[in-house]
């Protein structure tokens, strides 16, 4: 096996197989596919969206008429659904899952950090599948997480949380093409993206069908995840062996390779939380010094940014709230 430890992420729109609920048949194959490539020796975790659709699906059918529930009440819903067919469908391999629910704000903290990664750690030794969404029922941001695609974005961050050799973003297209491959049928896939950058973004849309992350959010979650030593593959979880191939090293969608070697823990937390912050991917911007010197300016990040910074130096990001990426002592 090429890689041996794997972050898979399954989209909406493959888990509801583009209609308005979950779709057992098809998340009965990607269960099928975790099962096998764990029976090779690669461990594996999922992030899987789809508790919002099933909640949406839920309440559609037995809910108060003419009430419009938030994202967070169709998640709270929803999530009881999404992990019971999970667990339904691994019990048959005779394999046990874990929910795992986190927020941000949880990663964004250097004790909850490490917390979430001992757990995961200690949940893969324990031979089950460790089965990941975002918590929505206590997130605050509705309209910034609904733009960013929490899941893609949570995936990269488990996947240098665990140190994952490779992320496997799974949607309903083989990758990513130069153009909208549902309405172009002249686009072409881009098999090996070498770095994401603006000339690859600007081919990225918005997001198609139930879910909230379109590419431009599987294309920021891979920048978090190369930089943090992760080669990521985006690819279309409807081929019957899409994560074993992969896993492999069979050629599948589009591959962009990590950027960097393998950080450690630390540097990938920062990372992690200066790429929430919306400073920038390639960890430029302004900095401020957090204690005694708090609000003194810094310069633009060319060595200058927490990930190159020594260990005894707090940082926070200057277009954060304050306090929120403050480095742990």
């Amino acid at each position: 096996m090429r890689y041996r430890r794997v972050v898979a992420k399954f989209g909406t729109s493959l888990l509801t197989a583009g209609s308005d609920r979950l779709d057992i048949e098809a998340m009965s194959r990607l269960v099928g596919q975790v099962v096998r490539l764990r029976a090779s020796g690669t461990d594996v975790v999922c992030v899987s969206s789809g508790a919002r659709a099933a909640g949406r699906h839920e309440l559609g059918r037995r809910g108060t008429p003419g009430h419009i529930p938030s994202r967070q009440a169709y998640a709270s819903i929803g999530q009881h659904r999404l992990m019971a067919t999970w667990g339904m469908l691994f019990d048959a391999y005779d394999t046990v899952v874990a929910q795992v629910l986190l927020t941000r704000r949880d990663l964004a903290d250097r004790q909850g950090y490490l917390n979430a990664r001992n757990t995961l750690r200690d949940l893969i030794e324990a031979g089950t599948v460790p089965i990941v969404n975002e918590n929505d029922a206590v997130a605050l941001d509705q309209v910034l997480a609904a733009r960013i695609g929490e899941n893609d974005t949570l995936s990269a961050l488990v996947a240098n949380l665990i140190d994952a050799d490779a992320l496997v973003l799974l949607t309903d297209v083989d990758g990513l093409y130069d153009a909208d491959p549902h309405s172009n049928p002249d686009a072409k896939l881009l098999s090996r993206i070498e770095r994401v950058d603006a000339s690859v973004e600007a081919v990225a849309g918005g997001a198609r069908g139930p879910g909230t992350g379109g590419m431009a959010t599987k294309l920021n979650a891979a920048r978090i995840a190369t930089q943090g030593g992760v080669d990521v593959v985006i690819a279309s979880g409807r081929h019957p062996n899409i994560l074993g191939e992969i896993a492999q090293g069979t050629a599948h969608g589009t591959l962009i390779p990590a950027a960097a070697d393998r950080l450690e823990s630390r540097k990938r937390w920062i990372l992690g939380n200066v790429s929430r912050g919306g400073t920038s991917s390639s960890m430029t911007g302004r900095w401020r010094r957090y204690g005694k010197r708090a609000g003194a300016s810094c310069p633009r990040a060319s060595g200058t940014s927490p990930a190159s910074s020594t260990a005894a130096t707090p940082w926070r990001c200057a277009t954060a709230p304050a306090g929120v990426w403050r480095r742990a002592r």
